[in-house]
């Protein structure tokens, strides 16, 4: 099973608050994304590929207020009262992170015998895109967002139409998971810490080397 980071998720209480955020933060306007029919959410994408970290990228997604209201839980947790107070007071903020693998069934297995309980599978698309992702019921972020989700990309890639923005993924770090459990997380380029902060990006910019840290 091969395993990469496939991208980071900035959440945001409204779309408009995001793109400004990434404007102010990166400087670079994020491009158009779309809407999850399945979630009732929407978001913007940013190319942000490496050597490091090929086909990654930036996903700023928000609850989408002209969509009705999910048969399910929103991923990412955005239905949290806490996490959307905190993102009206304190802005957009790195929540989450997806990791991309090639056979999500056999990796959804091997999960499950370590004690890991990524959830189910479930099919979602958004226009041409089509992928299938591991979500919990409750869409609750284990250790505050450390723990991934995993997908398996059915077909064309984001990043295929991304164009370059002049931002790249340089470093990735997750905190707060036991070091015993860091077999469970074998991405290429990922570091585990048992301590520190859930979520730890380091983005080169055209404002300069940029820090993210989040997951609280």
């Amino acid at each position: 099973m091969t395993a990469a980071l496939d991208h980071l998720v900035v959440a945001a209480a409204t779309l408009d608050d995001g793109a400004a955020w990434c404007e102010a933060t990166l400087g670079v306007v994020p491009d158009a994304g779309g809407r999850h029919a399945l979630m009732g959410t929407h978001n913007r994408l940013l190319a942000t590929g490496s050597d490091v970290f090929p086909q990654s990228y930036l996903e700023i997604i928000a609850v989408d207020p002209d969509a009705p209201a999910p048969a399910r839980v929103r991923w990412f947790g955005l239905d949290d009262p806490w996490l959307q107070q905190r993102l009206r007071r304190h802005g957009p903020q790195l929540v989450h992170w997806v990791a991309r693998t090639d056979a999500l069934d056999a990796r959804r297995a091997a999960l499950a015998r370590l004690g890991v309980d990524p959830g189910a599978i479930v099919a979602a698309q958004r226009g041409t895109l089509r992928w299938r992702i591991t979500l919990r019921d409750d869409a609750r972020r284990f250790a505050a967002g450390a723990w991934p989700l995993w997908i398996e990309w059915d077909g064309a890639h984001p990043t295929a139409t991304l164009p370059a923005r002049g931002v790249a993924l340089r470093a990735f770090a997750v905190g707060g998971v036991p070091l015993s459990a860091a077999v469970a997380l074998d991405v290429p380029g990922v570091t585990v810490h048992d301590r520190g902060a859930p979520l730890h990006a380091v983005l080169e910019t055209p404002r300069g080397v940029v820090e993210l840290t989040g997951g609280a």
